[in-house]
């Protein structure tokens, strides 16, 4: 006798073939969004160059086209100054898209944000304590403070700030939102006025540096800073997918998790050091930026669901392909000027916020 069929089995293996359709179109529609953004970002500017232009020269230095187009001043503008601004938006989008994931799925709540909760003014206040206080006490012994000392100096600021966050808003083994949204604003007020009381003390350079970190900017990317930044934010991007069955299992709650045999605390430690490392080495090399975070997982998370394994590296793609994309504006709202990337992704990010908090009002309501 064959056996029985199973109630909805078939309406089930149905659903889930047409869910892993859905998101193979929706993975494969953002990667292809930020291929092309990309593609554009190379030829968007004060000088603006054809992508047809933009694909004979990338052609001609993977060696597929004429050498001699890489002596051209356009082959100059795409090779040195806008491919790596290129990738350093791309990797600073990814890290904080997955800071921002990473920190939803901690606290089980879409709300949470590195730049709302206070981690990246946390980061940004000891890149700026680097800034003005590592140079003065560099230059009295004669030396120059070093780039890689900044995400350093961030990584830790943001590591003190998200523990500090994760202390205040957890009781019993219990973390409240509330708590954590209005800790998040009292960590990002001091730490904003004690980023004015550096400002104040500094000098001219110094001054117009902590400028730059408060706006964020992609404009002092070069080669030099990508290698002091990839190597930090590159194995972080591939190793946030490895927490995603204990992000999951988080979901249901930490007592759940637990008996369901995850280290609970060894995730949420691991969590918590891996936000601090990305949004320090973003904030080292960009400024603070905020909104994204908050924006690339909550639109993700509404095309394919809250399954980590899928949400973490497409949140890292929508990241990138934001960065890229408000970069691009950013270089043509103003021309031949430039307008702060901070600006512009604020501008994004917080009609969208109070969106999702409208929206999650309505649905408590009803």
């Amino acid at each position: 006798m064959k056996p029985a069929a199973v109630p909805g089995a078939a309406a089930l293996a149905r659903l889930t073939a047409s869910r892993r359709q859905r998101n193979l179109v929706a993975g494969g529609v953002l990667l292809g969004l930020c291929l092309v953004l990309m593609l554009l970002s190379l030829g968007a500017g004060a000088f603006a160059i054809a992508p047809g232009r933009v694909a004979e020269i990338l052609l001609a230095r993977l060696g597929s086209g004429p050498a001699e187009l890489l002596d051209s001043r356009e082959a100059l503008v795409v090779l040195n100054i806008r491919m790596p601004r290129l990738l350093l938006g791309a990797l600073v989008g990814a890290a904080l898209a997955i800071s921002g994931a990473l920190m939803q799925g901690l606290f089980r709540n879409p709300l949470a944000d590195p730049g709302l909760v206070g981690v990246s003014a946390g980061a940004g206040l000891a890149a700026a304590a680097t800034i003005v206080l590592g140079d003065r006490l560099l230059a009295g012994m004669g030396m120059k403070l070093p780039f890689v000392a900044l995400p350093f100096g961030a990584f830790f600021g943001g590591l003190v700030s998200t523990l500090a966050l994760y202390l205040i808003a957890t009781r019993e083994g219990r973390t409240s939102v509330a708590t954590m949204l209005l800790a998040g604003v009292a960590l990002g007020a001091l730490a904003g006025s004690l980023t004015g009381l550096l400002a104040y003390i500094s000098d001219d350079r110094q001054l117009r540096d902590l400028t730059f970190w408060s706006m964020g900017s992609l404009g002092g990317a070069s080669w030099s800073k990508l290698s002091v930044v990839a190597p930090i934010i590159l194995p972080l991007l591939f190793a946030v997918p490895f927490l995603a069955r204990g992000l999951n299992a988080l979901m249901l709650g930490e007592a759940e998790a637990f008996h369901l045999g995850i280290p609970v605390q060894r995730i949420k430690a691991l969590a918590v050091v891996l936000v601090a490392l990305s949004v320090g080495a973003s904030v080292a090399a960009a400024g603070v930026i905020g909104f994204v975070g908050i924006v690339v997982p909550h639109l993700i998370r509404l095309l394919i669901g809250p399954d980590h394994r899928l949400l973490l590296p497409l949140s890292a793609i929508g990241g990138a392909a934001l960065l890229v994309g408000a970069d691009i504006v950013a270089r043509l709202i103003v021309v031949p000027a430039e307008l702060p990337i901070g600006i512009v992704t604020a501008f994004i990010g917080a009609p969208f916020f109070l969106w999702l908090l409208l929206r999650r009002g309505r649905i408590a309501e009803s």
